[in-house]
Parts: C-alpha cells; structure tokens; sequence
C-alpha cells in the first residue's frame, strides 16, 4: 500500500479529489485510509480529544485548524487515546506536538507542521461538519486514502 494513490488516482480519476497540501508524516504509519469524521476547531482541541476517546473502527479523524499554526491541536495523549480507541489516522490542516512521540505510534497522522504550545479547553468546535481544505469538499462519511504521496479523497469506497 506504499504507493496506493497513483493507482487510486488513475483507476478513478472522477471520484477522488487530492487535498493539495503538503502534509508531513508524524505517525508510524504513513499509509492509511478510512471513513471520515470531521472536526473544525480555533485554538481549542477539546472535540478532538472527544471524537478520539470514542470507538474509531478505523475511521479517520479530519481537523481543519482555522488556519492557525500557532497551537498543536493533537499531542502524544490524545495520539494514544486514538490509538486506543482503534482509529486508523488523523490528518490535520494545522500543527501537531510531541513529535518524538508519536511516531513510535502505530497510526497515521498527517498534519502541516508542528508547535509546541497546546491549546485552549473551551469545548469550542464543530464535529461532523462541512470542510473545505484548499476548496476541496471533505464531509463526515466520505472516504480518505494516504500515502507517502499525500491525500485524497472521495464519496464512496474504492477497491485497491
């Protein structure tokens, strides 16, 4: 599965649509795939940490941070509770922490960076909502697929 979605890509060039960022590999697994749940979050990662704790059953969990890149909306105990909780990936339009970590971590996490800092507890954030990362629609209940080569994703599920 290394090298899964130039395949993907080719086989059903209508269905899957490339999230067009540069996402950095934190996880021990760099490649993974699954439904999806969505979270939108500012400076607060409490609805991460609540959608991780729950049953993932390989689902993975989208966030799209606003933006900001100065607050880490996933760190190692939150990673751990993912892992726990059996999700097969985070991918996360913003940065990350204790990147030591989580790579020993067997689950995927992409995210755009790092910092240091954690965020607020506000319990402030949207779960299961519409997302448009780069303009590119990502909805609960849509299908993701990562590779070394990025991230895409698409309606429905697609065979390998």
């Amino acid at each position: 599965m290394d090298d899964k979605l130039p395949d993907l890509c080719d086989n059903y060039p209508d269905a899957v649509q490339w999230l067009p960022m540069q996402w950095h590999d934190y996880g021990a697994k760099s490649c993974f795939e699954g439904r999806v749940r969505t979270v939108r979050c500012h400076h607060d990662n409490s609805k991460v940490k609540a959608i991780l704790a729950t049953p993932g059953e390989g689902q993975v969990l989208v966030v799209d941070g606003s933006g900001a890149m100065d607050r880490a909306l996933l760190g190692d105990l939150i990673a751990q509770s993912a892992v726990d909780n059996g999700w097969a990936g985070v991918v996360i339009a913003g940065p990350i922490r204790d990147v030591a970590t989580l790579s020993s971590l067997p689950i995927g996490i992409k995210a755009l960076g790092v910092c240091p800092i954690k965020t607020q507890k506000r319990d402030q954030g949207e779960v299961d909502v519409a997302l448009a990362l780069e303009g590119v629609p990502v909805m609960a209940g849509h299908y993701l697929y990562a590779d070394y080569n990025g991230v895409v994703v698409c309606t429905e599920p697609l065979a390998s």
